[in-house]
């Protein structure tokens, strides 16, 4: 379903915040390019269990009877019309396919989500958890396809998986994309409100002046707030990096929850903090200024790639092992594939489409959003603001880091 040019109100005036929120600058290059120069198909391919892996026993699938599917995504990540309170791509969905496709938004953070789920995934015999559709972060896709909890797919019919952008086809923790597909690229990076804060903020150091502590949040994905901190002490994430590097990046924010400058550490909830105006600048992920814009009716929420240096992260679609509508899940990932469909969706979240061909159908729904960086990003804007992919971890420094940074957080 092409999106009208008489479009909903919601994306025009998201569309209008976008804008706002970023430095035009003239684009270079295809869309995505930015992708390759960071090499994000540059990962640690998954670790085989030991003793080698058993044979994948996969459930019955349904689909043909049942025409139904649950998929499960985190907050402000699907197009959704302010009059209806419903998502009109997966409405189009529903009205072509005639499968009851339900949306939830359960996930705040990986690693909460997975603990959730894991029990029930790894029981003998697994335990349906209800849905067809997860949308992990690439390290924990990782660890997803590496423990088998997910179900292959079969990309003969996801026709429109070719469209995904080159750099994310072959990532190594998922070679030639067998167990998962990229929903959204994003950035971390600096979020606040001018009009509180009342100057700019340019590098983590501003954070952390006197005069907003409190009213700091970050996040509590490491890979982004650590992230973040580690390219401000001038560690390339992306490349080779030690223990110690990472504990003095977990170290800083320990002092700063001491200090008082940070007020919580949160996953996606962090955005409440900020649309109550408990917290007025924080470490956040870029498509949601756009939807603090919007909720909040106010247009000086502001994101910036800090001065050293900003993340990038993708998130992906995948099959759980007991989902048993694993056709009906294909059929609506390769309808997000089309690009029509992928542009009406990033109007909306205003993250990284991972989709060819939709940067052109952006234009057909708002030329000037067409050419943001932070939906359509190019190899240059990506070196100018010096944005990298944080390295993929083996299994032994993923398990080291992540009880480390539990410390950090009080978990």
């Amino acid at each position: 379903m092409r999106m009208n040019q008489e479009r909903d109100p919601r994306v025009r005036q998201l569309a209008s915040m976008a804008r706002a929120s970023i430095s035009r600058r003239q684009m270079l290059g295809g869309a995505g390019a930015g992708l390759a120069a960071l090499g994000l198909s540059a990962c640690a391919p998954p670790e085989p269990p030991a003793g080698g892996k058993p044979e994948l026993k996969l459930p019955k699938d349904m689909s043909a009877t049942e025409k139904t599917l649950a998929w499960a995504n985190w907050t402000a990540y699907l197009d959704v019309n302010e009059e209806t309170n419903k998502h009109d791509s997966l409405e189009a969905f529903i009205a072509e396919t005639g499968i009851l496709a339900t949306y939830s938004e359960d996930i705040d953070d990986n690693d909460s989500y997975v603990s959730k789920i894991r029990p029930q995934l790894q029981a003998t015999p697994p335990q349906d958890i209800k849905r067809d559709i997860i949308t992990l972060t690439d390290w924990m896709a990782n660890r997803m396809i590496r423990d088998q909890l997910v179900q292959p797919l079969d990309l003969i019919h996801i026709p429109n998986a070719g469209r995904l952008l080159e750099p994310l086809k072959d990532v190594s923790f998922d070679p030639g994309r067998l167990y998962s597909l990229t929903w959204q690229s994003g950035f971390a990076g600096i979020g606040y409100d001018k009009s509180k804060v009342g100057r700019e903020l340019k590098s983590l150091k501003d954070l952390w002046a006197e005069d907003l502590k409190g009213k700091i949040t970050v996040l509590s994905e490491f890979r982004d707030t650590v992230g973040l901190i580690m390219l401000s002490q001038g560690v390339d994430i992306s490349g080779t990096f030690t223990k110690d590097q990472v504990a003095a990046g977990m170290d800083e924010v320990t002092k700063r929850v001491a200090d008082g400058s940070i007020r919580r550490i949160k996953g996606n909830a962090y955005m409440e903090d900020l649309k109550s105006g408990n917290a007025i600048a924080g470490i956040v992920w870029s498509g949601d200024i756009s939807i603090l814009r919007a909720e909040t009716e106010n247009d000086n929420w502001e994101f910036v790639i800090p001065d050293s240096g900003g993340t990038l992260w993708s998130d992906n679609m995948m099959i759980p092992i007991t989902s048993t509508h694993r056709r009906n899940a294909m059929k609506l990932m390769d309808f997000y594939y089309r690009p029509d469909i992928a542009a009406q969706v990033a109007a909306y979240v205003n993250y990284i489409c991972p989709v060819t061909g939709a940067q052109e159908e952006m234009k057909k729904i708002d030329p000037e959003l067409a050419d943001s960086p932070l939906i359509f990003p190019t190899s240059q804007w990506i070196t100018e603001h010096n944005v990298k992919g944080f390295r993929a971890l083996s299994a032994a420094e993923d398990e080291e880091y992540s009880k480390m940074w539990a410390k950090v957080v009080g978990n």
